[in-house]
């Protein structure tokens, strides 16, 4: 497993990256990485500057090459908060590209140019791209620290280990079937698990292709799957502007049947989407269930028999779940209603907490990780996740309702575009139920559905306790830069 990247020996003249300024070969990328890690040295971390350009994909190669940890950077994070990461992770240089512009927090550091000119023009087939390509290094060494969004307090730095990113990675592959003749297309940042380690690590991994749009469009992912493109990562937001636009764009919809795989994260992909996407093109979107601190836990397989939607599928090979109730005993019902919170374990887990014992303490229950999702079990097996624990899980009534299912059932009413909800103190119920709907016709206040309507919808679909008891109108939904909705920004 130290040796995440064997197609940088064996296969120097398939492509590796693909990106709107420029295309590397799996020898091109050994040789100009190969350059960059042996700057690198003996470093003890570094951090990347992760903007979306093939520069950010050559420095996490090259560290990881060099077995020296990396620290990606979001270029949006705020001076405070960079602040707070550059001096708690503490690396000793930053990889940026030649034409980047960092901050004032990142200029101390020492700086290494990733150039994409460097070093011989392909590695010799068959040879190492440079001394130690990584092989020899212990795998549960860190290879990666990435910070979680800091929703309660600064950001934590989660510590993923080399096997657990090998884990992970050779999980989907059995899960997706995903070989080195796939070609990925996405356009995701990439300074998260899901652009980052997914979208990049994961197809050079397999030796296949990745083509990154630079950033994300509808005629990108168009011209990039019609050209050949097998596999589509997205979050639900870019989801749903390809669904918008498959009714006027017979490219898009011929580019996206052909696709073998279309995969959604990060966030619930609504119902909506999935069944306009569905009737379009006959392709059925899969869903998968992760976090920074576990990487990938579940996953629809590309051989189930009835994707459905909604569900993030089964456990991954090597992962174990469980659904604990608030006593933390084990829930053991699949009956797709009762409500547990995500426990996991495996060699896909994170090492830790950087320099917070506590916090990592805290995260298990012994050597289960305590997600702070809820969701149920199907009687199949199959996770269906219904919001955090957090801000998620409703108590009203005497009943636990969670917030996602509320949430698709409003979506599959015509008159309501985007939909969260949130539970509110409520002195009889304990607390109610609030949904907060951007309507479809936004323009026209007399074409917007009733409370009233919303709510008997909602109880017909699902029951009548999960109702809601308020509807808030808004034109649009706070969203981070991953489309998930903020919902401590809807109650501020």
């Amino acid at each position: 497993m130290s040796d995440l990247f064997p197609a940088l020996r064996s296969t120097p003249d398939r492509p590796a990256l693909h990106f709107p300024a420029r295309s590397l070969t799996y020898g091109e990328l050994a040789a100009v990485a190969g350059a960059v890690a042996r700057r690198i040295g003996a470093a003890s971390r570094v951090a990347l500057w992760a903007a979306p350009t093939p520069h950010t994909a050559v420095g996490a190669v090259a560290a990881l090459l060099a077995g020296v940890p990396v620290v990606p950077l979001n270029p949006k994070t705020g001076e405070r908060e960079l602040a707070h990461i550059v001096g708690d992770s503490a690396p000793t240089a930053l990889l940026a590209g030649p034409d980047d512009q960092v901050p004032a927090a990142l200029e101390a550091l020492d700086r290494i140019t990733v150039d994409l000119d460097g070093g011989a023009d392909r590695a010799p087939q068959g040879a190492a791209p440079l001394p130690g390509d990584g092989t020899g290094i212990d795998p549960t060494a860190p290879a990666m620290v990435v910070y979680t969004s800091g929703t309660t307090g600064p950001p934590k730095g989660a510590v993923l280990s080399r096997r657990a990113i090998a884990t992970s990675l050779d999980a989907l592959e059995d899960a997706w079937a995903w070989t080195a003749d796939d070609v990925l297309v996405h356009g995701l940042p990439l300074f998260h698990v899901h652009g980052l380690i997914l979208g990049i690590l994961g197809p050079l991994r397999r030796g296949a292709q990745v083509r990154h749009l630079g950033r994300f469009s509808v005629d990108g992912v168009a011209r990039e799957l019609g050209d050949g493109g097998t596999m589509l990562f997205g979050v639900p937001t870019m989801y749903h502007r390809l669904a918008e636009a498959l009714a006027d764009d017979p490219a898009l919809v011929k580019a996206l049947a052909g696709a073998r795989l279309l995969v959604s994260g990060s966030a619930a992909l609504p119902l909506h989407d999935h069944n306009l996407i569905t009737a379009a093109t006959g392709r059925t979107v899969v869903e998968r269930y992760g976090m920074t601190e576990t990487l990938m836990n579940t996953s629809v397989r590309v051989d189930a028999p009835q994707p459905r939607p909604g569900s993030v599928g089964v456990p991954l090979p090597g992962v174990e779940l469980r659904l604990v109730d608030e006593s933390g005993a084990p829930v053991a019902a699949y009956d797709g209603e009762t409500i547990g919170e995500v426990q996991v374990r495996g060699a896909n887990l994170f090492s830790g907490y950087l320099n917070r014992p506590d916090a990592t303490a805290e995260a298990f229950d012994g050597d289960w990780f305590r997600t702070g999702d809820m969701a149920v079990r199907d009687p199949d097996g199959c996770v269906r996740l219904v919001g955090r624990r957090a801000t998620d899980l409703i108590k009203s009534g005497g009943y636990k309702i969670g917030a996602g299912e509320i949430e698709n059932a409003l979506l599959d009413h015509p008159g309501v575009r985007e939909a969260a909800v949130t539970g509110e103190p409520d002195p009889d119920l304990g607390e109610r139920v609030i949904a907060w709907i951007v309507p479809t016709e936004l323009d026209d206040p007399a074409a917007r559905p009733s409370a009233d309507a919303l709510a008997a919808h909602v109880a017909g679909l699902l029951s009548p306790h999960k109702r809601p008891r308020e509807v808030r109108f808004l034109t649009a939904l706070p969203r981070n830069d991953m489309g998930k909705v903020m919902k401590r920004a809807l109650r501020e």
